[in-house]
């Protein structure tokens, strides 16, 4: 048990998020309880973790680690459980009944999870409500004649054992013109038909982010992700807040109809072909750019938390400031490694410039996703771990 504040269940995963939610409740009076399936997690290093539980590990029991979730959410001091990755999402809503009888669930139900995480259901409703998509169709029905480039990707962002003995998350494909998949071994390798869309050119990446209760919006924000871990794409490693109407619009539509309850990130690709913002997913979750919401003036995990206890927030603590941005500065150094490798699709930037737009970034905005003086010791786990993966690679290459 925790002390006499009320208690939030964090999982403790490899990203950045869980850290930052562990900061936030804290700060918001609510003792972090951090989940922990076992892997390596920043967050178990924060001076604001107020307890550890050691949980089962989705990717090899999915069924006892939504048991581990019922078990905390039976506990007297437990107000809420915060859902930061698929797993934790499908384990929230498949157990929803359940979890509803010790505390209010602030996640979606499970037919509407279902909803966000088939790619093919999400993009039709998305089509009928005027929002745009990428040509979407399942593998086997995509036109032989149609040459690419195209983007193969898992109609489900998760997959679990029908027993509920593990879950995983498949890969996505990117083909090149002319290139085409063999479609059978595709389907065996993936264990279902996955979608076919067509490569939507970039004009920019960005999100919609969004706290809802019952299909209303009770806070919101935007971000554009200016750098990811490699220059081809990945989680974002630099972003910063904007506001656009038709961001708002698209993903205010898109949530309400699927009359979502709790966290969603809404990801779009601005069509560098005609400027419109395309959908291409969304997370039914808490996202790993989490830091950024809340220096921009967003503190998502407390309005969480405060919505699980039937609150919501004055609209003048959901306001946030354009332009500012977060770093993840162990996400910095590999970009700037991967453009200096040239290890993606197509010719990297030049590295002189990168370099520039990184140091010119870190003095508009010195704000960190890890790093923190008042709690270093998360960013120190990272970059220690960052450092034995590092040398772990360059060991390899040395024996290769």
């Amino acid at each position: 048990m925790t002390d006499d504040r009320p208690a939030a269940v964090v999982p403790a995963i490899g990203t950045q998020s869980s850290v930052v939610a562990v900061r936030s409740l804290a700060r918001a009076g609510v003792a972090p309880v951090l989940a922990s399936d076992g892997q390596r997690s920043p967050a178990l290093s924060s001076k604001h973790c107020a307890e550890v539980v050691d949980v089962p590990d989705p990717t090899a029991s999915m069924r006892g680690y939504a048991d581990a979730f019922v078990d905390l959410a039976a506990r007297d001091d437990v107000i809420t459980i915060l859902p930061l990755r698929e797993a934790d999402a499908y384990a929230l809503a498949s157990r929803r009944r359940e979890l509803s009888e010790h505390l209010d669930p602030v996640w979606p139900g499970f037919d509407a999870l279902r909803s966000a995480q088939d790619r093919r259901t999400l993009l039709s409703v998305a089509a009928d409500l005027g929002v745009p998509v990428p040509r979407t169709r399942l593998l086997t029905d995509w036109p032989a004649d149609d040459d690419g480039p195209l983007v193969v990707k898992p109609r489900y962002t998760i997959l679990v054992d029908e027993d509920g003995r593990g879950s995983r998350e498949p890969d996505v494909r990117l083909l090149d013109a002319g290139e085409r998949p063999p479609v059978e071994s595709v389907v065996d390798e993936m264990g279902h038909v996955p979608v076919t869309q067509e490569f939507v050119p970039s004009d920019g990446e960005y999100g919609f982010f969004a706290l809802m209760d019952r299909g209303e919006p009770v806070a919101t924000f935007q971000h554009h992700r200016i750098r990811s871990f490699t220059y081809t794409g990945g989680a974002s490693v630099y972003r910063e807040a904007v506001d656009i109407d038709a961001l708002r619009e698209h993903g205010t539509a898109l949530l309400s109809a699927l009359d979502w309850h709790g966290p969603a990130m809404v990801e779009f690709r601005r069509d560098a072909r005609d400027g419109s913002f395309r959908l291409m997913e969304i997370n039914p979750r808490f996202w790993g750019s989490l830091a950024l919401p809340v220096h921009a003036g967003v503190d998502f995990p407390r309005h969480y938390a405060a919505l699980s206890l039937g609150q919501r927030p004055d609209p003048a603590a959901v306001e946030y400031e354009v332009g500012v941005g977060s770093h993840l500065l162990s996400g910095e150094l590999a970009y700037l490694y991967n453009v200096l490798r040239a290890d993606g699709h197509g010719d990297p930037p030049p590295i002189g410039g990168e370099v520039a737009a990184l140091a010119t970034s870190l003095y508009r905005n010195p704000n960190f996703d890890l790093f923190s003086t008042d709690d270093p010791l998360p960013f120190a786990a990272a970059a220690a771990g960052m450092a034995a993966t590092l040398g772990s690679r360059v060991a390899d290459a040395v024996r290769r």
